[in-house]
């Protein structure tokens, strides 16, 4: 699973009850990728296996986590959390995890260590990058952000890609230094890295469903599949 936002309590539906046995690879550790794991119940049960990943930041990973889940906060402390639940710091690189291949690399964002994400089973690929800063490292071609090594890197020839897409070209130069990227960025990334769908992820929360197909309907994308993220979606891999 990547990331534990509050969706994570979507996921006991599709696991019909079971325990779930499985990772949890946190982009960042920002409350909205963080804060579903307290009430995921497939995690609690009988059972469980949950080993959750977080980009290696110089400190104990599960006291790094505690500081927004614990007393006087939270009730408890996540390694509080029933069953068997793990806490390891994840380096930048290509690893094996849950059989699958997993290459984090560091991408720019705002307040604290974000990693991206490609994950392969050998057969389809798909790319992660769920909060991205891009203009922090420069304007870029479009002026929304470099095309950096390691964003293209990641998305490389993906078949899916989901990517931040927070803001508008109309509303990025006043939000630029808000931690995310525009539309427009996210579009370019796929297109540069010739990936066969992008997902446009991370909305801003007073979008409109209305909204968003508009901003879908206006965009000219040369060989990609553009889409909005919307919740319950299921997507088929080649």
């Amino acid at each position: 699973m990547l990331d534990a936002g509050t969706g994570l309590q979507q996921l006991p539906l599709a696991l019909g009850g079971r325990a779930f046995r499985g990772t949890l690879l946190l982009s960042h550790l920002h409350w909205d990728h963080t804060h579903g794991m307290p009430f995921f119940r497939s995690g609690t049960l009988p059972g469980n296996r949950v080993d959750v990943y977080l980009p290696e930041q110089g400190a104990d990973p599960e006291e790094l986590l505690a500081r927004a889940i614990s007393p006087p906060h939270f009730p408890i402390r996540p390694s509080q959390l029933r069953g068997e639940w793990a806490f390891e710091s994840l380096e930048p690189g290509t690893h094996e995890i849950e059989r699958f291949s997993v290459t984090a690399l560091e991408i720019p964002h705002k307040g604290g260590r974000t990693f991206g994400y490609r994950v392969s089973d050998g057969r389809a690929t798909v790319a992660y990058l769920s909060d991205h800063n891009p203009i922090s490292l420069g304007p870029g071609p479009e002026g929304f952000g470099e095309y950096h090594e390691n964003a293209m890197a990641l998305a490389e020839g993906a078949d899916l890609l989901l990517h931040d897409a927070q803001h508008t070209a109309a509303e990025f130069p006043a939000k630029a230094n808000f931690g995310h990227s525009a539309v427009d960025y996210a579009v370019g990334l796929a297109e540069r890295a010739g990936v066969r769908r992008l997902l446009l992820y991370h909305h801003d929360p007073p979008r409109t469903d209305d909204e968003l197909d508009a901003i879908v309907a206006g965009i000219t994308a040369d060989g990609v599949k553009v889409e909005a993220a919307a919740e319950g979606m299921t997507l088929e891999l080649p």
